[in-house]
């Protein structure tokens, strides 16, 4: 038995290490981290949830039982509910989860990694974002290092940057929407791995790859807010982190509600900050 324990432990010690070595990138040191290996619901002093219905008329209600860990992995789930219940003043038809690091850790610079496999069903829109609290939104800022749904019927993988314009509530965009046929031409089984979503981020520019090919990038002198943010870009001030699963609503569209439940998997989110 002690041989067993023995044996056991260095396989743990082995895991450890390789973890951590895993977590190297050069020129870089790893600020801030969640690896999802402990417990089995976010680290709330990490994340935060949002509850309810939030936005952009999407189908789901947010809540925290739709995200839960198993081997190291955070998997947020969309369910269909029956409609039995009312709940602010909607049939509960379908819930999700979404969390963010509001209040408990944000960022200014530096590269963020998130290792993740999403769903791509008809209706679902994963997302892997940072929104500024400065100003309100979008003069706050808003940056997409992933975004999925189907535009006209055709899925996208999308990566996008939002400032604030003269009129509340309307944002500048500049954005990009890769076919998700281009995903799939150069590897046929795309939808069923992880992919590394990255964004690197400093003074100049702001730029965001999958798998290390570039989506998008965007110079920050060319992202300044109007009057209500101060003419100033919100990418020179701190973002929080956010990951959630919608369903529907402005962006997502009709729902298929025959492929639900569907999974959104998140591996790891790191952030690292230069040398």
């Amino acid at each position: 038995m002690r041989y067993k324990i023995l044996g056991l432990l260095g396989l743990l010690s082995l895991a450890s290490l390789q973890n951590l070595q895993a977590q190297v990138v050069e020129g870089y040191h790893l600020v801030w981290n969640d690896e999802f290996d402990h417990g089995d619901t976010p680290d709330t002093t990490k994340w935060q949830f949002e509850e309810g219905y939030k936005r952009n008329h999407e189908w789901q209600y947010y809540q925290k039982d739709n995200a839960r860990i198993h081997d190291g992995i955070l998997t947020i789930t969309a369910r269909p509910e029956d409609g039995s219940r009312i709940v602010e003043g909607k049939k509960l038809e379908c819930t999700s989860s979404s969390i963010n690091t509001r209040g408990k850790f944000e960022f200014l610079y530096g590269r963020m990694e998130v290792r993740a496999r999403i769903p791509y069903s008809k209706g679902a829109w994963p997302a892997i974002w940072l929104l500024g609290s400065t100003w309100e939104w979008p003069s706050g800022g808003e940056i997409d290092v992933m975004e999925f749904y189907h535009k006209q019927g055709i899925p996208h993988i999308l990566a996008n940057f939002a400032y604030g314009t003269n009129q509340r509530w309307n944002a500048a965009w500049k954005s990009q929407a890769i076919p998700y046929s281009h995903f799939l031409e150069k590897d046929p089984y795309f939808c069923d791995k992880f992919h590394v979503w990255r964004m690197d981020w400093d003074e100049k520019e702001i730029s965001i790859y999958l798998d290390d090919e570039l989506l998008n990038k965007v110079n920050v002198d060319d992202t300044r807010n109007q009057k209500l943010g101060d003419y100033k870009s919100p990418f020179r001030t701190p973002q929080y982190i956010l990951l959630n699963l919608a369903m529907g609503g402005d962006n997502g569209g009709e729902v298929d509600m025959s492929s639900l439940p569907v999974c959104y998997d998140i591996d790891y989110v790191r952030v690292y900050k230069k040398n």
